[in-house]
């Protein structure tokens, strides 16, 4: 048995958000001891093999901006690289990585094996030791060996107690035959940690050489876009192809005619699922009006054979998925490699944490990830990155890193989960920001690289660079302010189509207009043909939407007048008059930090807010 062995900070679970949490205590000089159920499981992609898409691709970057791995390594396993919705405005551009899912796991356990400040050890932490002060003082395993330490973040994933259900058959197991941990739920109920009972599932896997492709649709990558880290200006891919097939009507007849036997119907599921990931069974269902849903096959790595079926995530019985399968164009002699399942598992109430995504009756536990209530591998990442750099400034007995809603995507995944809380797996969507327009996924790092130099994680190589970004942008928005004289623009106009300007123009005057783009500039005029088509992108977004980011960041300056009213955090709201009992039982819940955290309580109306600004002008 080994005892008394001292660590800064232990890790539970090597997933997504388990990896940034240890990097960044390491990075920052921290000795790390990160515990994981399964070596093969580091960083392991148990679901869709991709990193980024909507919303997500913010993530990415952010957590990139801020030092993070998971760009770094994204970019290092790439099998084809898109960017959504380019048919829409710059705030929702995303990129979207398919990844080799094999070759990410490699890349990521390479980095932490590298890395001097993180023992890796694998095995199943059964308990949180907390001393008679509420602070984390260590953790025990199951094979008894007990580690010292002052800092620990949970980031279990689905991997609580969690089930796997194929139609009547149910095995208790981690995603893709991995072991679960059977005894942390316990032992953080007894910390007066309240749990939930969350689910989620995949599709199946098939045969890659039993897919008719000529049934489906190729879709290749993007050419000319840039990659996930600011590290890298350019980006190397195979760029093997997706295939796009549809659902039918012969499909939709065997899922109905079997709903009776789908878990998620027949009520041998009872936890909650995700909305914005529906299984086919509930597509079907409740989309009855629908003649077919659109199927991607996805490659899952150069290293096999194996196909992600994208948009038929099920839990109905073996039988049942051949034949639901098999009823698709392309897919009429397809061989299932692992068959699809829902997984239920454990995970928190994520109120019960503070914006540090501490524990707030526990000083020392953070928790992050799917054990909050989120899902996928990004917000897992972005969370993981936060706790670790949190549990660092606990450490140091330092400010937390808290990031806002108006400055980043991770601001807002954050306030989401702990002011609002979820009662369903958490997704983040570009919807959900509502300064969107200023947090472009392209200027992340403007946004965010300062803060990461500030804790200690932006090393000397990314902050030149994110520097010599800064000077460039100087650079061009001084050159883009020349006047041009109608005989300069003349042949340009033209071979756009649109009529020549009678008035000198700036170079900001034409890249107000729709159709024109930074590209377009560079290409065209001398003066500009050495600039880097990344930065004048971005310098471009920021002329084409002047108007709106004006009147964005007058909301902003309206909010941060909330946010700077601090709420003392050992108030006790019962006790304040005015307030209406639902505001004073939320409020004593959560214990805001500011007016602004306050607002976005479901239950604290706007009349309480303001018996919440008397009772300060009061105080």
């Amino acid at each position: 048995m080994i005892n008394n062995s001292f660590y800064d900070a232990v890790v539970v679970g090597a997933g997504h958000a388990g990896v940034e949490s240890a990097l960044a205590l390491a990075r920052l000089n921290k000795q790390v001891l990160l515990v994981t159920l399964s070596l093969d499981s580091i960083s392991f992609m148990a679901c869709n093999p991709n990193i980024g898409g909507t919303a997500k691709g913010h993530l990415v970057r952010e957590i990139d901006a801020l030092g993070g791995q998971m760009g770094i390594s994204a970019d290092q396993s790439l099998l084809q690289l898109r960017m959504l919705n380019l048919s829409k405005g710059a705030a929702v551009h995303s990129l979207r990585g398919q990844e080799d899912k094999t070759l990410y796991h490699l890349n990521m356990k390479k980095v932490i094996e590298h890395e001097k400040n993180i023992t890796l050890f694998q095995g199943e932490v059964s308990e949180i030791l907390v001393d008679s002060d509420s602070k984390v003082c260590g953790i025990k395993t199951a094979m008894g060996s007990t580690y010292n330490c002052n800092s620990v973040v949970i980031c279990s994933g689905v991997y609580l107690n969690s089930s796997i259900v194929i139609g009547e058959f149910r095995k208790e197991e981690g995603p893709s035959g991995f072991s679960r941990s059977s005894l942390l739920t316990n032992n953080l109920i007894d910390l007066g940690i309240n749990i939930r009972r969350f689910k989620t599932g995949t599709p199946a896997r098939v045969d890659k050489n039993t897919i008719d492709f000529s049934k489906m649709t190729p879709q290749y990558g993007d050419k000319n876009i840039y990659s996930f880290s600011f590290m890298n200006d350019s980006y190397e891919s195979l760029d093997l192809p997706c295939y796009l097939t549809y659902t039918n009507e012969k499909t939709h007849e065997i899922i109905r005619n079997n709903i009776h036997r789908s878990p998620l119907y027949n009520g041998s599921i009872k936890s909650i699922g995700p909305r914005y990931c529906p299984s086919i069974e509930d597509k079907v269902m409740r989309f009855a009006d629908k003649d077919r849903h659109q199927i991607f096959i996805e490659p899952e790595s150069n290293f096999t054979n194996e196909m992600y079926v994208q948009g038929m995530s099920s839990s109905l019985p073996i039988d049942v998925q051949l034949d639901m399968y098999r009823s698709i164009a392309g897919l009429e002699n397809v061989n299932i490699m692992r068959y699809a399942y829902a997984i239920e598992y454990d995970c928190i109430d994520s109120q019960q944490l503070d914006l540090s995504l501490m524990v707030k009756h526990i000083k020392g536990l953070f928790m992050a990830g799917q054990i909050n209530g989120s899902s996928g591998y990004e917000e897992a990442a972005a969370q993981g990155l936060i706790a670790g750099i949190n549990a660092n400034q606990y450490l140091d007995n330092k400010k937390p890193l808290i990031l806002s809603r108006d400055e980043s995507y991770i601001g807002v995944l954050i306030d989401d989960l702990i002011t609002k809380g979820t009662n369903e797996p958490y997704r983040m969507m570009t919807a959900r920001a509502e300064f969107r327009l200023n947090l472009r996924q392209e200027n992340a790092d403007i946004r965010l690289t300062e803060y990461g130099r500030q804790i200690g994680l932006v090393k000397d190589d990314r902050y030149n660079k994110f520097k010599d970004k800064l000077d460039k942008m100087k650079l061009y928005n001084d050159t883009l302010n020349t006047n041009i004289s109608p005989k300069k623009f003349s042949a340009f106009f033209e071979s756009i189509g649109e009529s020549i300007p009678n008035n000198s123009l700036t170079y900001k005057d034409m890249l107000k207009r729709a159709n024109i783009t930074s590209d377009n500039l560079i290409d065209n005029f001398k003066d500009l043909k050495d600039f880097d088509r990344r930065i004048m992108a971005e310098v471009s977004s920021c002329i084409k939407y002047e108007g709106y980011l004006n009147k964005q960041n007058a909301s902003i300056k309206e909010l941060q007048k909330l946010e700077n009213k601090l709420l003392p955090t050992d108030i006790d709201y019962s006790k304040i008059d005015g307030l209406r009992l639902e505001a004073r039982q939320k409020l004593n819940k959560i214990k805001p930090l500011n007016l602004g955290q306050a607002s976005r309580i479901s239950g604290v109306s706007p009349a309480d807010i303001t018996v919440l600004m008397v009772y300060l002008f009061k105080k």
